[in-house]
């Protein structure tokens, strides 16, 4: 029996990678083929373009993210200890990019929504489904707490956005200025935008 080949997996992760590290439009098919160990010609096999294994990467990064967060967001955790969770895994996750890489790497998708929203739409509306989706998450969070009496939220969608971008806005920052302590206040001010009265 012949050995079954990883050679798209290794792809994806190629591509995940070297985005996130580097950008989208300075990553090139070779740059993918080279850091996945695999030759030219299987990536077309397996990808009509570069496009194409974006997509199906960020699918499968988002598929593997949910995991987690269908988790910390799971009904049986308080709907605040939700949101704080997600916060500190932010940082946590940072953290260890850092180390790996050398710098402060930030939100993947929305890195990579800033740089290819105006010029690849397929891309774009790939991103915005998963954010959409991401936001859902804070929403039926602070849904609960309000109907708990926590909160006064009594438009959860609107704050829920509000948060999201608060949360995103501090990761951008952290990525442009490559120091994570614009982290360290995420949880507070997060308390702050939801009226969290300690």
């Amino acid at each position: 029996m012949g050995r079954t080949s990883t050679a798209k997996e290794r792809l994806i992760e190629a591509v995940l990678e070297l985005i996130w590290t580097g950008s989208y439009g300075s990553t090139s098919v070779d740059q993918i083929c080279e850091r996945a160990g695999v030759k030219k010609g299987s990536f077309y096999h397996f990808f009509e373009s570069k496009t194409e294994l974006a997509v199906t990467a960020i699918d499968h990064g988002w598929t593997e993210h949910r995991k987690k967060l269908d988790e910390m967001f799971s009904p049986v955790v308080p709907p605040l200890e939700r949101i704080w969770r997600c916060f500190r895994d932010f940082t946590d996750e940072q953290r260890e990019l850092q180390a790996k890489h050398g710098r402060v790497l930030g939100c993947p998708i929305h890195t990579l929504g800033a740089e290819v929203s105006t010029v690849d739409e397929k891309l774009r509306q790939k991103l915005q489904d998963i954010l959409s989706q991401f936001v859902c998450y804070y929403e039926s969070a602070i849904r609960d707490a309000h109907a708990q009496g926590v909160i006064q939220a009594p438009d959860a969608p609107a704050l829920a956005r509000i948060l999201f971008a608060y949360g995103e806005g501090l990761l951008a920052q952290a990525r442009i200025w490559n120091d994570l302590t614009h982290l360290d206040s995420m949880e507070a001010g997060a308390r702050l935008i939801l009226g969290v009265k300690s």
